[in-house]
């Protein structure tokens, strides 16, 4: 890491053009990070674009920064992301750790001239980027940029470093990927870096309420509508599940990024251990998993779904028509069944 960090200081000397990006279908994790980081850069003189490759959650836009992100699955903004990535002298990929995550826009990052940095804490990631900061203990990305910058800064205090708008989107990132803080993924380091950031005088309350308590009435409708017609649990699996087809998603004017969270309700049913959402939209089936303990939902989306991520939550995704992808989906419960039952 001090061999990454000299490096970066050398090369962050000069005023760079710098492409930072997420993963698609972001969360606040991925954007909170991204514009946490971007905002660092920014202070330092360099040009800072962030691109997404697709749209995002309307629960999101207030994170300082948002007002400049580029969508590449936008047609209107395709050709000024790929002429900034032509341009790009450092390409920053956050929160992920595979090229394939970024949907269409994978192809052009990796054929792209600029050296690419690596911030992300999921397994197993793809050796494509020069500078890697990367460690599967972190609870959230933010985390990381959060360290990053102090070390960056050789320890200053963080009121020194860290502004409002800077603190507030790493807070946010942080406290969605430990559940608000209740997740199994909460280390002391987890308190310590949120204790640093709320030095700057933020106010939690008001990023928590903006993301959790900030919904249209038809997304409380929508939610309705799932948890009474679609969960189905399977007390035989510990198991519970949902299914949304495109239909139904148009039928409630689902936005993208709206079903985000859905999928843990599931872990609210007594006794259950794994909760599963498929989501039919635009050609293909996106599946979320949840778990509890020792179950590895991350095992399971990489054996069956292509999938990847954490060990309690990861996500896949099918080809296949969704009634097909939901049937091999309970057509491979039975071998699971063992380790399901013998969760605490």
């Amino acid at each position: 890491m001090n061999q990454i960090i000299e490096e970066l200081r050398s090369f962050l000397s000069q005023p760079q053009k710098i492409v930072i990006t997420t993963h698609r279908d972001p969360d606040a994790d991925a954007l909170g990070s991204s514009l946490g980081w971007a905002s660092y850069l920014l202070k330092k003189g360099h040009e800072v674009t962030v691109i997404s490759p697709t749209d995002y959650a309307a629960n999101l836009r207030w994170l300082s920064g948002m007002e400049h992100v580029l969508v590449y699955e936008k047609p209107s903004e395709q050709g000024k992301c790929k002429k900034k990535i032509e341009q790009a002298t450092l390409i920053c990929c956050l929160d992920f750790s595979a090229l394939s995550r970024l949907k269409d826009l994978g192809k052009v990052v990796q054929d792209a001239a600029a050296p690419k940095m690596m911030i992300d804490h999921h397994l197993e990631p793809e050796h494509f980027a020069k500078w890697m900061v990367w460690d599967t203990t972190a609870a959230a990305t933010a985390q990381l940029v959060y360290e990053l910058v102090k070390e960056m800064e050789g320890g200053q205090p963080a009121e020194q470093i860290f502004d409002i708008p800077m603190a507030e989107c790493l807070y946010a990132g942080i406290m969605t990927d430990t559940g608000s803080f209740r997740h199994g993924n909460v280390t002391p380091a987890v308190h310590l870096a949120v204790a640093d950031l709320m030095r700057t005088g933020f106010d939690s309350s008001r990023v928590h309420r903006l993301i959790y308590d900030n919904a249209p009435l038809s997304r409380l409708q929508f939610l309705g509508y799932v948890l009474c017609n679609k969960l189905t649990v399977l007390p035989e699996y510990r198991t519970a599940y949902m299914v949304l087809t495109e239909a139904e998603l148009q039928k409630f004017n689902s936005a993208s990024g709206e079903t985000e969270g859905i999928v843990n309700y599931g872990l609210q049913v007594e006794n259950v251990v794994m909760s599963a959402m498929f989501i039919e939209r635009k050609g293909e089936v996106k599946i979320s998993f949840r778990s509890v303990g020792a179950f590895s939902v991350r095992d399971l989306a990489s054996t069956h779904f292509s999938g990847g991520g954490h060990k309690n939550a990861s996500g896949g995704r099918s080809e296949q028509p969704v009634n097909e992808t939901v049937a091999r989906f309970l057509s491979i419960l039975p071998s699971y069944q063992e380790e399901l039952l013998s969760v605490d």
